[in-house]
């Protein structure tokens, strides 16, 4: 599998492949999810992704993003939207002298107001560049650390899961709980820092979220219609 970072540069001479950036962060998921589950789901994500697409090229992951709402628990590490977009805006200007196309595939629901601002500026100056979400379509899922999340984990790495201290957070709507978390981030709504409920989560569910999240992100890139955000839709 054409893995960016086991390839030489003649191997992308005058290819102008497609490159897929998976995009995460480090960052709390209650206590029974590790720090980079962010990482973990976009880097498996972009391996299926390649396994369905072998022409296109995968990155090594961007582990840092934008997680400021998760920084009332200790290990998450933040770098911020500034840090970020200059990160990306540069990362994208120079992979693109090479590739083709870029694609940000992102797993981390704080960075895409970055993501929608680097798609648009690396747009804007003539680079063929999108970003697309590590979201299965149509399923509704809880917002973080979940049932969702703790599904994919149990599929990727269940030895990483701490089943025992799996227990529900703030299971209120998302839409409903964002003043409060903009004043005090995801530790004024919930204090185990889970919003959802992981009760049920099983890695058959993972399996499944992850090959079909998988399949929608394969027909965005065949598709390549970017959306006024810059975003990737089947």
């Amino acid at each position: 599998m054409p893995l960016l970072q086991e390839l030489t540069w003649s191997d992308l001479d005058s290819v102008r492949p497609t490159l897929v950036v998976p995009v995460g962060s480090v960052e709390q998921h209650g206590a029974h999810l590790p720090l980079h589950t962010d990482v973990r789901i976009a880097a498996a994500v972009a391996a299926l992704v390649l396994a369905r697409e072998p022409a296109l090229v995968v990155a090594p992951a961007v582990a840092y993003g934008a997680a400021g709402e998760h920084e009332g628990f200790a290990g998450t590490v933040s770098i911020g939207h500034a840090a970020l977009r200059l990160l990306l805006v540069e990362l994208g200007r120079s992979a693109c002298r090479w590739a083709g196309r870029l694609v940000l595939l992102n797993g981390h629901g704080g960075n895409v107001p970055t993501l929608v601002e680097v798609v648009r500026l690396l747009r804007d100056e003539g680079r063929d560049a999108a970003w697309v979400p590590c979201v299965a379509p149509g399923f509704d899922g809880d917002a973080h650390a979940g049932r969702t999340e703790t599904s994919l984990m149990l599929a990727l790495d269940p030895d990483a899961v701490r089943a025992e201290h799996a227990v529900a957070g703030n299971t209120a709507p998302l839409r409903e709980l964002l003043p409060a978390m903009r004043d005090g981030g995801v530790a004024a709504v919930s204090p185990n820092g889970v919003l959802g409920d992981p009760t049920g989560a099983s890695a058959q569910e993972g399996q499944a979220l992850l090959g079909a999240t998988a399949d929608a992100v394969v027909a965005a890139i065949r598709a390549w219609c970017p959306t006024e955000d810059g975003r990737l839709r089947p």
